[in-house]
């Protein structure tokens, strides 16, 4: 690998059809031109209808999957997807020390789009202990904002401040509150961080092709950070490449539930 090979590292779990988790995360590094890379913390057995079944990865696997990328890979960036277990939270944690990894990007990835739950309930306070205090970013969309503070899920702009702005006391350091799942003509995200907040808009686009949107999101994130771009800059556009990606999903026929995103809308079905 020619030095200087800007590379990214997600650790997730792997989606069997192909759309979000660490297919998804690699497709996104992919698209925006940074190598990635990759440890998978559990096998899901599902498709665009749901979950059937989750295989966790032992917590010494995982780690060994960690030293093996670290030992021997320059990595720029990290992304954090599914963590089901929290032995598994713990063995990421101390992997991140081990490592000094560095822009750290976690997505409290809790429910699938689907429905099926992904995080076990007492995997939550692992998470809040050991993970997010060492992240640079968390990109809670607004069920999972709602599920980390134990309250009910944002209803406006001001709420979701509001809610940003309790995480941020509770221990993390930078918030991207998305708000995907809430109504109006646009999708509006806040970045909230102690010196402010940034807010980022784009119309709504009315589809079903959804599934592996925070998964993109934040590895899109990650890449822009591998990439050297300040952390606003990287969050927005991360935005940008996904709203695309959902714009342009609809040229893509997957599956018969909540379809992928088109993770390389750029360059398919081009002359």
């Amino acid at each position: 690998m020619p030095a200087g090979t800007t590379i990214a590292l997600t650790i997730a779990g792997s989606d069997s059809s192909g759309g979000a988790g660490i297919q998804a995360d690699l497709k996104t590094f992919a698209a925006l031109g940074v190598y990635g890379a990759s440890v998978i913390t559990a096998l899901t057995a599902q498709n665009t209808t749901g979950v059937s079944g989750i295989h966790d990865v032992p917590p010494d696997f995982v780690a060994q999957q960690i030293d093996a990328v670290f030992s021997d890979l320059t990595i720029g960036a990290v992304k954090i997807g599914m963590l089901a277990r929290a032995d598994v939270i713990a063995t990421v944690a101390r992997g991140l020390d081990r490592h000094q990894a560095r822009n750290v990007v976690l997505d409290p990835v809790m429910v699938a789009t689907s429905g099926d739950r992904l995080l076990r309930a007492d995997a939550l306070e692992a998470l809040w202990r050991e993970l997010i205090p060492r992240a640079l970013l968390i990109t809670p969309n607004l069920p999972e904002a709602a599920a980390l503070l134990k309250a009910a899920p944002a209803r406006s702009e001001a709420e979701m401040q509001a809610q940003g702005e309790r995480l941020l006391a509770a221990g993390a350091k930078v918030v991207l509150i998305k708000g995907g799942h809430g109504v109006g003509a646009e999708a509006v995200d806040l970045l909230i961080e102690a010196s402010g907040t940034t807010r980022l808009a784009a119309p709504r686009i009315a589809t079903t092709n959804t599934h592996g949107t925070g998964c993109t999101l934040s590895s899109a994130i990650a890449a822009g950070l591998a990439k050297g771009l300040a952390l606003p800059d990287a969050v927005r556009a991360a935005k940008a490449y996904v709203t695309a990606a959902i714009a342009a999903a609809t040229g893509l026929e997957v599956g018969r539930g909540h379809g992928p995103l088109h993770h390389f809308h750029a360059w398919w079905n081009q002359d």
